[in-house]
């Protein structure tokens, strides 16, 4: 049996460690890129203006301005107000109808735009997103008919982790995750992506177990994209928390929205924050 002489050893191991280096450095730099695929979308206004009926309004943060749709309720002046955080390939014109809808059940909903997306500023990282949502409760509390004391987070898929890191930096009521992962550093693993190249570490799990307030959990049964397993694994960092199935995958729950819808009415009302 022949053996690789010290010399060649360190030539194997050096080029080793340089395809090793190479597939980081590669992680490293495009994995926003995958994270954030809607700044390759083109918003279907060809304007910054809103569409009719639409409540616009721009926040002013560090990076520039962040666009945000808002939607009053036909509630009475103590509605609730959920702000809304979309996927990572969605803009907020996706959801405008939906927003509609929740006004007529007597919720106020404001949605915001990603740093990068539409017709939005600036990058979307887990730095400007915590940043843009902050802007937006604190623009939520000035009017006095909002009740500061009834603003929930609510996020879809990426946005769990715009909603979660919201729920730690302002005093939000109630906490609704849907569709969404344990953790950034978990989805990596899943992808054979060594954890500690993960540059936006939106941890859901440390807000599930860290935020006091009641929570509603949500995932499709039949999710392809964020395993079932990720809504379990929230659960299971907060005795007493279930997780209520959505009978969807991930990017076909539109279809069942007035499940989800109902969920969260039903669950605004259990937690004393939608009357009726």
């Amino acid at each position: 049996m022949k053996f690789l002489s010290v010399p060649k050893v360190l030539v194997v191991v050096r080029i080793i460690g340089l395809a090793l280096l190479g597939y980081a450095a590669l992680i490293f730099g495009v994995q926003r890129w995958l994270a954030f695929p809607g700044t390759f979308r083109d918003s279907p206004r060809s304007t910054p203006g809103a569409p009719n009926g639409v409540e616009q309004l721009w926040l002013e943060t560090s990076f520039g301005r962040v666009e945000a749709w808002y939607f009053r309720s036909e509630g009475s002046e103590s509605a609730p107000t959920v702000i809304f955080a979309h996927g990572n390939g969605e803009l907020i014109d996706d959801w405008q109808v939906e927003m509609e809808q929740l006004g007529g059940a007597g919720v106020n909903a404001l949605i915001v735009e990603y740093p990068g997306y539409g017709h939005s500023e600036g990058k979307p990282t887990r730095a400007t997103l915590r940043e843009a949502y902050g802007v937006a409760f604190d623009w939520l509390v000035e009017p006095a008919d909002v009740d500061a004391a009834r603003i929930v987070a609510w996020g879809r898929s990426m946005g769990g982790g715009a909603a979660g890191d919201l729920a730690m930096d302002r005093p939000v009521r109630a906490l609704i995750l849907q569709s969404t992962f344990s953790s950034a550093m978990a989805m990596a693993r899943e992808s054979l992506v060594p954890g500690f190249l993960v540059r936006d570490r939106f941890d859901n799990h440390r807000v599930v177990q860290d935020f006091a307030g009641p929570i509603l959990l949500m995932h499709g049964l039949d999710d392809d994209v964020i395993g079932y397993g990720h809504a379990t694994a929230l659960a299971g960092a907060r005795p007493g928390l279930v997780v209520t199935p959505i009978d969807c995958a991930h990017n076909d729950c539109g279809r069942v929205w007035p499940q989800i819808a109902g969920e969260v009415t039903t669950f605004l009302r259990e937690v004393g924050l939608l009357e009726g």
